[in-house]
């Protein structure tokens, strides 16, 4: 994530923030120039062009920007909000609470998919589109299941409470588990079905994704049942980046995608602080400076995560020292490289405009 500096005093300005801390000026996030721009009486002007705060400023703390020549469809919501397709009522105050912070989850995540380049095409404009239902099992009492079909992200509200959310992490045996992950994993299983399986890449793409990942057309609801009954191979370290990933060959590209947003999202955060491992400054041997690059986008995947590999040492070390888990419990064998390889490869394809 890129560290935002307030165009007035140039201190730290937060993703979420809407008024700089430091001398109180107005800002918004300007999604296509990836800045803070400072407002005066609510709007700026920018390229010539008028741009005011999303509509959801209020309800759910958005600091995002809209044109004011935004598409009716978008319902003066900026394009995280606006593909918000369900959400709960203006009443259900419960579940409204929690959408608050689970909002602030999707805009990292459509941060991070347009800082990719990838293509974020709206269920508004066209049929089968990126959506997202966020609803709430608590309030309403009805079964929400966290999925993706079609286009439709669905994201149970609950899952914000931490409590609820550490209960199943523990039951499951999962070393992580957040909002933000699962706004990702889910997001994967979107990706691949139109860059993969049914985009223009597919005849490119879809033979190399079997050999990797398996024949995604096996029964997934047999896939479930058999993961639910025997759980993982004993051996499933070996060739998968995570239990669940063995599950189903979707779930297991859904899962490489996920820890690859997770991987260069936290090595972008990284750079932007200024971090570099220096080699002659630690106690134990290292093989290189590690100085993370501004885009890893035409390096090969190798060595995109011989530099996670470095980097995940110390935050690993620095949640133990304030006596927490590592913050990235994963070890990454051979197959899964080359499954990340694969990721890597079609995302950046994607960005390049080879899929579009």
């Amino acid at each position: 994530m890129r560290a935002f500096a307030c165009p007035v005093c140039q201190n730290f300005a937060s993703f979420e923030r809407d008024r700089c801390r430091s001398c109180g000026a107005a800002v918004g996030l300007h999604l296509s120039s990836r800045s803070m721009v400072a407002l005066t009486d609510g709007t700026a002007t920018i390229d010539g062009s008028t741009w005011a705060r999303c509509t959801q400023a209020e309800p759910l703390g958005c600091n995002w920007l809209v044109p004011e020549s935004q598409e009716a469809a978008a319902r003066g919501r900026c394009l995280a909000d606006s593909l918000i397709r369900r959400e709960p009522d203006p009443d259900d105050t419960i579940a409204r609470e929690k959408l608050t912070p689970t909002a602030v989850a999707l805009r990292r995540l459509v941060y991070q998919l347009a800082d990719l380049g990838l293509p974020i095409d709206p269920y508004w404009r066209r049929e089968g589109g990126l959506a997202f239902d966020l609803l709430s099992s608590h309030s309403t009492g009805e079964r929400i299941t966290i999925g993706h079909a079609n286009g439709v992200i669905t994201i149970d509200l609950v899952e914000s409470l931490d409590a609820y959310r550490e209960t199943l992490r523990v039951r499951l045996g999962e070393p992580y588990r957040t909002m933000l992950g699962h706004f990702r994993h889910e997001s994967g299983h979107y990706y691949q079905n139109i860059l993969v399986e049914t985009g223009p890449g597919a005849q490119r793409h879809l033979d190399r994704c079997r050999d990797l990942f398996g024949d995604e057309r096996a029964s997934y609801a047999d896939a479930i049942a058999r993961h639910y009954e025997f759980g993982a191979p004993s051996d499933w370290q070996d060739s998968f980046i995570s239990e669940y990933a063995t599950m189903h060959p979707w779930e297991d590209f859904a899962e490489c995608f996920a820890h690859y947003l997770h991987i260069t999202d936290t090595i972008d955060t990284a750079r932007e602080a200024g971090m570099v491992l220096q080699v002659d400054r630690v106690r134990f041997r290292g093989p290189r400076d590690i100085v993370p690059l501004e885009s890893y986008a035409d390096a090969p995947i190798e060595q995109l995560l011989f530099d996670w590999k470095w980097m995940a040492l110390f935050f690993n070390r620095v949640n133990t020292a304030m006596g927490k888990n590592p913050l990235y419990p994963f070890e990454i064998s051979e197959p899964v490289v080359d499954k990340l390889g694969f990721v890597h490869h079609v995302l950046r394809e994607s960005a390049r405009g080879g899929v579009t």
